[in-house]
């Protein structure tokens, strides 16, 4: 990943998604499931949590959240009525560790408020699932410097909406901003407002 001093400093404000740019998404994810298998067998006896984390945490690896309530009931046979509890962890969840941001990614914004540019967070996504993942970051004082932004509130990605909306809210122009994201989705929403994009692979 680019470190402050390598990108342009003529750039005025820094734009990041959130999951798998800023911090690993699975380290929610992991912490969401453990969450619910805990409190599945304090419900139910069974499966013991245990068991149940680590089969969510190979599940997860391997082939991503998609369908993952549905694979542990087909393996555990536990009832149908849990998933609101599932879902609702996945928004809500009290997490046991906080999340912690990846190291360059750190340093990279700690410089970015030493030179007294401007932060943005544009993340896709459940907007209060989001803001609780916000919340449970170990910022280091940083969250003061931070503006966020929710797509679902704005428009989806790759629509340049929320960059435009940004821009002409805190008056910049294209060149004065920099995206950092780490899919496809996030290089169209920046190159569809004309914006410059930087590739994280912390992944």
């Amino acid at each position: 990943m680019l470190t402050y001093t390598e990108i342009d400093p003529a750039k005025k404000a820094f734009v990041f998604e959130l999951d798998n740019v800023m911090f690993p998404e699975k380290d929610y994810q992991l912490q969401v499931y453990y969450l619910f298998a805990s409190f599945l067998e304090y419900i139910e006896t069974f499966p013991a949590a245990s068991d149940l984390t680590a089969f969510f945490k190979k599940a997860y690896e391997n082939h991503g959240p998609e369908l993952i309530f549905e694979k542990a009931r087909e393996v555990f046979g536990f009832d149908e009525k849990y998933r609101e509890n599932f879902d609702r962890l996945h928004v809500e969840a009290r997490l046991p560790l906080k999340l912690l941001l990846y190291k360059e990614v750190l340093t990279l914004l700690q410089d970015i408020v030493v030179d007294r540019k401007e932060i943005f967070i544009v993340t896709e996504g459940h907007p209060l699932q989001q803001l609780n993942k916000i919340k449970q970051i170990e910022w280091n004082g940083l969250e003061k410097y931070l503006r966020v932004y929710f797509t679902e509130e704005i428009a989806q990605k790759p629509a340049p909406d929320a960059l435009e909306h940004i821009m002409e809210q805190h008056n910049l122009k294209a060149e004065d901003v920099v995206v950092f994201g780490a899919s496809t989705t996030d290089l169209d929403f920046a190159m569809n407002a004309g914006v410059d994009f930087v590739k994280v692979q912390n992944t």
